[in-house]
């Protein structure tokens, strides 16, 4: 049976990063800090290669994302590649633990100041401590806290001594308001009508919601709103059905302009793309950045960025119809340049503007990350939503 709509969405679950040399325990302490095999164990050097990233339930802390990366001193030019993923993994992580498994930690400590620098919380943890004696692990956990400052954890995957007492510290090391950011904001409260307007095109397969859909939905009822939805072909007669506007209309951005042209005078409007560039990046960012749209030229260079790795569909809002806008307006000259998943350029300097999906299916750590490096290379960045406004020359009579 399928269980899709019943879980927690990666994007919105705790993503805790475990990091350190190869062989230092990191797969057997996943194993038992989850209680479940997560991560093949071996002794032989560089067992896992990718990083392995596997959400689940972990009491007290609830759902979390757990990744297993590879050894920090992986050699060659498969361990250079492998690193970059490591590199990617750190990018997206909210809470770290580093496994220290030996006094030659000097790999460890920087990338210990790594996550301290990007304001990471992250904890110093003494693994493999069942193959010393308590002696020898206390002196090695204060010549730890010497270095990091930090108050070191002890543990042991093979007789899970000291799991329970770093879940505890865990738990406080949490980064604070994680978790409270809503999709809707204050936008509505109890009671307010809400009409959401969904096409169901190809991007939305037959029988499902997208992500945001379903998220947006499921908040506004927690919210305790009265929830409607149409097509866009239903949306006049889903309004005439009403006896007083809705409150807030939220739609599809790609009907934007279809939608403002028909909405009641007192009813608000908004997208699912534009409400996720707040929940997941920076939306001033995103508007500042959407004035560039209206300074580009035939010359021009522009990124699309999407997070999904479907394989590209007809009539696609990032790869055909964003594009079909922008040569419409600047001439087919204007370079377009389309990217998926986690395969986005370091060096971003060759790009005008980079326009950036909704993210639904990035956590909010990772999409700050990217956004910090535009910043960082002085590269103008929005949002498909906030750009399709812009476009539109509604982005100023919409909520954002």
């Amino acid at each position: 049976m399928g269980t899709t709509l019943q879980e927690t969405p990666s994007g919105n679950r705790l993503h805790i990063g475990i990091f350190g040399k190869t062989n230092s325990g990191k797969s057997a302490f996943i194993n038992a800090f989850s209680g479940q095999a997560v991560s093949i164990v071996a002794d032989v050097k560089g067992t896992t290669t990718d990083p392995v990233y596997k959400a689940m339930e972990i009491a007290p802390l609830g759902p979390c994302v757990l990744i297993d990366t590879a050894g920090f001193d992986d050699e060659g030019e498969l361990g250079a590649m492998r690193m970059e993923k490591t590199a990617l993994a750190a990018q997206k992580t909210e809470l770290a633990l580093i496994l220290f498994a030996s006094e030659d930690m000097e790999t460890e400590l920087e990338w210990f100041r790594y996550f301290q620098g990007k304001k990471t919380p992250v904890i110093p943890v003494v693994s493999k401590s069942d193959l010393r004696s308590e002696k020898e692990n206390q002196t090695f956990a204060e010549k730890l806290r010497e270095q990091t400052k930090e108050k070191v954890c002890i543990v042991s995957a093979k007789t899970g001594a000291g799991i329970a007492e770093l879940k505890e510290r865990m738990i406080r090391m949490v980064p604070e308001g994680f978790g409270s950011r809503t999709i809707t904001g204050d936008l509505v409260s109890e009671g307010d009508v809400v009409l959401l307007v969904m096409p169901q095109d190809i991007q939305a397969p037959k029988g499902r919601l997208i992500l945001p859909q379903v998220q947006t939905m499921r908040e506004l009822l927690d919210k305790k709103c009265i929830v409607l939805s149409a097509t866009t072909d239903k949306l006049v007669e889903a309004l005439e059905q009403l006896k007083n506007p809705p409150k807030l209309i939220i739609t599809d951005s790609q009907v934007f302009d279809y939608v403002y042209e028909h909405k009641p005078e007192g009813s608000l409007l908004t997208s699912f793309s534009v409400l996720f560039a707040d929940y997941k990046g920076d939306l001033d960012y995103y508007k500042e950045g959407a004035k560039k749209l209206m300074n580009l030229s035939a010359d021009s260079r522009v990124l699309i960025a999407e997070c999904c790795t479907h394989a590209p569909l007809k009539e696609d809002i990032g790869r055909e119809k964003i594009p079909r806008m922008l040569k419409k307006k600047y001439g087919e000259t204007l370079e377009v340049t389309v990217v998926s998943g986690t395969d986005y350029p370091k060096d971003l300097t060759p790009y005008d503007l980079i326009i950036q999906c909704g993210a639904c299916m990035f956590n909010r750590k990772y999409v700050l990350h990217r956004i910090q490096q535009a910043k960082d290379q002085g590269v103008a960045m929005t949002n498909y939503g906030v750009a399709i406004a812009q476009l539109k020359g509604i982005l100023d009579k919409i909520v954002c």
